[in-house]
Order: C-alpha cells, then sequence, then structure tokens
C-alpha cells in the first residue's frame, strides 16, 4: 500500500512540473497564430480570378514600372514573373512601390521649381547674334536653334538645341521673342536682337 502511494505521488509531481513547464512557456511567448506570417506577404489577388502583379518593366500594352496590373495567373507565372517583368503585389512590395513614388514626386516638384527659376532669370535677359546681312536687313545666311542655344549657353544657361521652338532659321535682321521649352510644362521666352556684323556696301 505504502508503495502505491509513493508511485501516486511522484506521477503528481511529474504532472505539476509539466504543467510549470507549460506555463513558464506560455509566459515566454505568445501563442502562435499559425498563417499571419504568411498572408502578410500572400499575392493580392483580384476578382473574377485575375491575380494582381506589379510591373518592374515597361510590358506594352500592359503599363508601365511600378503599375499595378491584373492579369490572368498563368499569363503572372508562365511570362511576366520568370522573365522579371513584374513582382508579386504583396502589401510588402506595394509599400516598396509607393515610398518610390514619393521620393519621385519629391524630386519633381523639385526639378519644377529649378526649371521655373531657370525660365525667370532667361525672361530677363536679351541676347545679341551678329550676322552678315545686305542694306536691305536680309541675312546672307540664317540663324537657327542651334546658335541660339549656344548663345545661351554663353550666358551660363543650360540650354539645348531641343529646348528652342522657332518654326524655322531666322533670314533677317530684327528684334524676336524666342520660345524655350525647358521641360514638364515650364516654357519661357526671351529676346533675341540679330545685328549685322557686315552691311553690304553700295556699288558706285
Amino acid at each position: 500500500m505504502a508503495k502505491t502511494t509513493k508511485t501516486k505521488t511522484k506521477s503528481k509531481a511529474k504532472a505539476a512540473a509539466r504543467s510549470a513547464g507549460a506555463k513558464k512557456t506560455a509566459d515566454a511567448a505568445p501563442p502562435r497564430q499559425p498563417g499571419v506570417e504568411r498572408r502578410k506577404n500572400h499575392p493580392l489577388r483580384a476578382k473574377n480570378g485575375y491575380l494582381n502583379v506589379l510591373l518592374t518593366n515597361n510590358v506594352p500594352h500592359l503599363g508601365a514600372p511600378g503599375d499595378l496590373v491584373k492579369v490572368r495567373p498563368g499569363f503572372a507565372r508562365n511570362y511576366l514573373l520568370p522573365q522579371g517583368l513584374a513582382t508579386f503585389a504583396t502589401p510588402h512590395n506595394l509599400r516598396i512601390v509607393e515610398k518610390h513614388r514619393e521620393r519621385l514626386r519629391a524630386l519633381e516638384a523639385a526639378r519644377r521649381a529649378d526649371l521655373m527659376a531657370l525660365g525667370a532669370q532667361i525672361a530677363q535677359r536679351s541676347l545679341t547674334i551678329e550676322a552678315n546681312a545686305n542694306e536691305e536687313g536680309h541675312l546672307y545666311g540664317s540663324v537657327n536653334a542651334d546658335q541660339i542655344a549656344e548663345a545661351l549657353k554663353a550666358e551660363g544657361f543650360p540650354i539645348t538645341t531641343e529646348n528652342v521652338r522657332i518654326e524655322g532659321p531666322l533670314k533677317e535682321l530684327g528684334l524676336y521673342t524666342i520660345n524655350l521649352h525647358l521641360g514638364q510644362d515650364i516654357d519661357t521666352d526671351v529676346k533675341l536682337w540679330v545685328v549685322p556684323s557686315n552691311v553690304e556696301e553700295g556699288v558706285s
């Protein structure tokens, strides 16, 4: 009888130890919730069997890098994803894209401010280009966009030929208003004097 009581006492002690160990483990870490971590980065599915993906490259007739598009799962897994043209639209990836877009918007705003300041500076200046002309003011050659851009560069303005908007070469002496497209939707005007460098002398 004493032996039986002793055995029961040991069993109770072991059970109490197991219970205490389980309680300690539970206090150390919260109960695991299966699937939560997986769901955080699970691809977002669209309706009607489509899959949302984020484009990482330009895809004709589909979108540009950073666009969120709906495609068939087979098209995504067999073409877009293996070719590196897209990635799964997970919440994590969407946050990365949004932060990238915020940086781009900030850069665009700063760029726009710089262009507006440049346009204001150019509008306050005037250029002078000399050209060979006869007494009637007709140029022997012409003044083109390349020369206008070079004149602006000589004044310290970062202007290229592509920025200059003229309908054709200038073939007369005089004062012209030249339109410059600086970028985005920023335009400005500059005054240009075309003056004679050599006036043809009349024949006596």
